[in-house]
């Protein structure tokens, strides 16, 4: 532009020179000169009009462009930050992953923030937004996937944990059970009951007889049979003698027994029991108030259980 100008301007000289001696052509020139300068500012401030608009089409273009990008990084961010949320016990690959996509976050928002950003480095955002997304998809595949199998192994505790305690309670139930066959096991048995009727005088002698009236004394005898189980040592023996009644005869107190509750005894004998061996036993029970016809009942008990019993039967009259 300026450099038609310059010719412009040359020529005028030029013109101006050969036509000095002339009035009219001093006119001619200068108009031509105004002319020529008027065209010239009209050109030139049109030629600067359309720089500026070609500037701001430029600038407007960047501008939607940063912020079609802004956009697509804040939807983005949203995912990432609800991940961060949802996840905070990650751990392993899961956690490297997440680490690796919030620093590609921080790259991205560093990108954005500075306000003089080229057209390349938006472009590279762009495409950093991109793969930002994808890494997103990817982790929120992977934690699907990790939950879908937390789930299966929670299951599976959980039926370890049902079937290790149905094992544990039968095995509580086998223990038990092995307790209590163990517990009959060593419950000592006794057998060869003889229960006799006896009139015992002050000086010692006496007499058998089966008249209720003349009998003061009852006999009892038993032995305890062998038993592989039971070990040696001290073993308590609880005698029960009930008249014909059903009333305990003795001085005994009561014991507890497995079957027939708080029971009342007439003796209670401590033996000194050899295992698997038989042990005889006999004891007296004697009657201060007179005795009465009918059947007497011997019971014995061992560790709770009854073990043996014995009957014998008083008369009216005989001897």
């Amino acid at each position: 532009m300026w450099l038609k100008f310059y010719n412009l301007e040359a020529n005028i000289k030029t013109n101006f020179m050969s036509n000095e001696s002339s009035g009219n052509g001093s006119k001619i020139i200068i108009g031509v000169l105004v002319v020529a300068l008027i065209g010239s500012w009209i050109y030139f401030n049109s030629s600067k009009t359309e720089l500026v608009k070609e500037n701001d089409v430029k600038v407007a273009a960047i501008d939607s462009s940063k912020n079609a990008i802004n956009t697509a990084f804040i939807a983005a961010s949203a995912k990432v930050d609800s991940l961060n949320l949802q996840n905070t016990q990650l751990s392993g690959d899961l956690l490297a992953k997440t680490n690796e996509i919030n620093k590609l976050k921080s790259n991205i928002g560093n990108i954005l923030k500075n306000q003089k950003a080229t057209n390349k480095e938006l472009s590279e955002a762009k495409t950093l937004i991109a793969e930002l997304n994808g890494k997103v998809s990817g982790l929120v595949a992977d934690l699907e996937k990790a939950q879908a199998e937390n789930k299966q192994l929670t299951a599976k505790n959980e039926d370890l944990t049902n079937q290790n305690s149905t094992l544990n309670t039968n095995l509580s139930n086998t223990t038990k059970e092995k307790d209590r066959l163990q517990d009959i096991g060593s419950t000592l048995h006794a057998s060869s009951f003889n229960i006799e009727s006896l009139r015992v005088r002050e000086d010692g002698s006496e007499r058998k007889t089966n008249n209720a009236k003349r009998a003061n004394t009852i006999r009892v005898s038993f032995q305890l049979d062998k038993n592989k189980i039971t070990p040696s040592g001290n073993q308590d023996i609880y005698v029960c003698l009930t008249s014909p009644d059903g009333k305990s005869i003795g001085d005994g107190a009561t014991t507890s027994t497995r079957e027939d509750g708080q029971k009342a005894y007439s003796n209670k004998l401590t033996v000194q029991y050899v295992q698997n061996a038989v042990l005889p036993v006999n004891f007296d029970i004697k009657q201060s108030t007179k005795l009465v016809e009918g059947e007497y009942k011997v019971e014995v008990y061992n560790n709770g259980f009854k073990i043996g019993e014995g009957k014998t039967t008083l008369r009216k009259g005989l001897f």
